[in-house]
């Protein structure tokens, strides 16, 4: 074991080490242990002088710039998968699932051992292989290409208008914590936000922006998730057959679901953006890496917005969707697609895949 200056000369070149590898500063930081780091201060030798106590806290002090310095480098990472990745308790095949990172979800890096690292994506905690895991560069690649950035509402309502000018016309009305997929950040007073498909402005000082990446799903939420969608699933097959027509309301329950959904997201775009939306819906739900329910996928944590924010709710109960949108819906439960089996869409931008109207798929 070292001890002494041996501690001293190897915590110091790994300091300078890991300063150098990541370009920061760490001045200020080393201001604080300058007594113990500067001979001039008593000299060397009284920093570990076992009677002076000088030797501990300077192995702490120098411990604490190393490690500061050491988690300045990325935590993201994003899963590198086609369908879902498991995520175990512990860091081996043989341990239990505690949840699944689907394709292009992404979180944060809590410990990293022996292939193995253990992340936090939203309330999913747990250990994934690095085989099917991207770090660094890559990881904030992918995420640049399937986040987004969202604001939050934070008053009790908000205007959203045509033009980024208090004198604008307003297109409407957004609550508290209603959340907008960001455009473009126009200055410090404006941000360009997306408003029913079109393009609309909201004052930057009363929002939070943030970046928004997919989240996994923990098993419990998986399984809950399951057992609502199996209980409402035989309430519904017991009003069928109460009232004698259980193909036709569980045939309609989707489809006014569905219909929703892609009048939310594509309500202002061609025939073929509505369904290509309906699409990738239907995709996910035959799978196996989704529910294979369509409210199922539709309301799975973290991945549709309208979703998330109450929109497809207030369209469902409204009867809000055009007659477009039940065609589209219609078409895409019978097996029609014009995006083979994309699984993914966003409005179109840094990202490669059909382009259909404004928004790309794949």
């Amino acid at each position: 074991m070292l001890r002494g200056r041996g501690i001293f000369h190897v915590l110091t070149a790994l300091m300078m080490s890991l300063v150098m590898f990541y370009g920061i500063r760490i001045e200020a930081a080393a201001s604080n242990t300058k007594e113990y780091m500067d001979p001039l201060n008593g000299g060397i030798n009284d920093i570990f002088d076992p009677s002076s106590g000088g030797s501990e806290d300077a192995i702490k002090a120098l411990t604490q710039i190393v490690e500061e310095a050491a988690r300045e480098k990325s935590d993201l990472v994003m899963a590198d998968v086609q369908m879902a990745l498991n995520v175990r308790a512990e860091a081996t095949e043989e341990s239990d699932k505690v949840g699944l990172l689907y394709k292009d979800c992404g979180g944060r890096i809590l410990e990293r051992k022996d292939g193995w690292t253990k992340i936090e994506s939203g309330s999913l905690v747990g250990w994934a292989s690095d085989e099917f895991l991207l770090f660094d560069e890559e990881a904030e690649a992918l995420a640049s290409e399937v986040g987004n950035m969202i604001v939050t509402i934070e008053t009790e309502t908000l205007r959203v208008r045509e033009e980024p000018d208090t004198d604008s016309e307003t297109l409407g009305f957004i609550s508290q914590d209603d959340e907008l997929d960001v455009i473009e950040v126009i200055n410090d007073e404006w941000i360009s936000v997306d408003f029913d498909d079109d393009v609309a402005f909201v004052s930057a000082e009363f929002v939070d922006m943030d970046f928004h990446i997919d989240e996994g799903e923990t098993m419990d939420v998986i399984r809950q998730r399951e057992e609502e969608a199996k209980a409402a699933a035989e309430e519904a097959r017991r009003k069928a057959i109460e009232d004698a027509r259980e193909a036709i309301i569980e045939e309609s329950d989707d489809l006014r679901l569905l219909a929703a959904l892609i009048y939310c997201e594509a309500g202002s775009e061609s025939y073929e953006g509505k369904l290509a939306v309906g699409a990738v819906v239907m995709n996910r739900v035959r799978s196996g890496a989704y529910p294979n329910t369509i409210s199922g996928v539709i309301y799975a944590s973290g991945q549709f917005t309208p979703a998330i924010n109450g929109k497809v709710a207030r369209v469902y109960y409204n009867g809000g969707a055009t007659e477009s949108c039940y065609a589209a819906a219609q078409a895409a439960m019978a097996g029609a697609t014009n995006v083979g089996d994309a699984t993914h869409f966003r409005r179109a931008g840094n990202h490669d895949g059909i382009l259909i109207d404004n928004q790309v798929f794949w």
